[in-house]
């Protein structure tokens, strides 16, 4: 099952608090601190980077680019290696109509995705019967 964030996912996307949405980020201003959150849709070292990490993250608006210096790959070393959904504070950047934020707290939430990706037990799923020509409802509880 491939994970796709989206506003019509079964239940509210989780959203640690104090989080900015992808689509929420040209309203702070250069050298702002924030905080984002979403899956881990690319890692990328390149050789030539200096020790330099680009992530992308993506939530139910968009995607966000995050630099992770040398420093702070070592300090959240962990949570950048393993992570599939991260919370990423730090200071927002702007350059040639690119906005990136400049890691300086990572923190691995993939506990989070629990909450993406678990059925509602309150919900019950309706599953067409074609050879019966009707719709059916199946509820989990029986």
């Amino acid at each position: 099952m491939k994970l796709v964030p989206s506003s019509s996912s079964r239940g509210a996307w989780p959203r640690p608090p104090a989080c900015l949405r992808a689509d929420q980020l040209a309203l702070p201003s250069d050298g702002a601190r924030v905080s984002v959150a979403g899956l881990v849709i690319l890692r990328q070292r390149p050789g030539t980077a200096k020790g330099v990490i680009f992530l992308t993250l993506e939530d139910e608006t968009g995607v966000v680019n995050v630099i992770v210096w040398r420093a702070m790959y070592e300090k959240f070393r962990r949570a950048v290696i393993s992570g599939r959904m991260l919370r990423v504070t730090g200071r927002m950047q702007r350059a040639h109509s690119v906005t990136h934020v400049l890691a300086e707290e990572i923190e691995d939430i993939s506990f989070m995705l629990d909450r993406l990706v678990a059925p509602d037990p309150r919900q019950a799923l309706p599953h067409a019967m074609p050879a019966l020509g009707r719709t059916e409802t199946w509820d989990s509880r029986s």
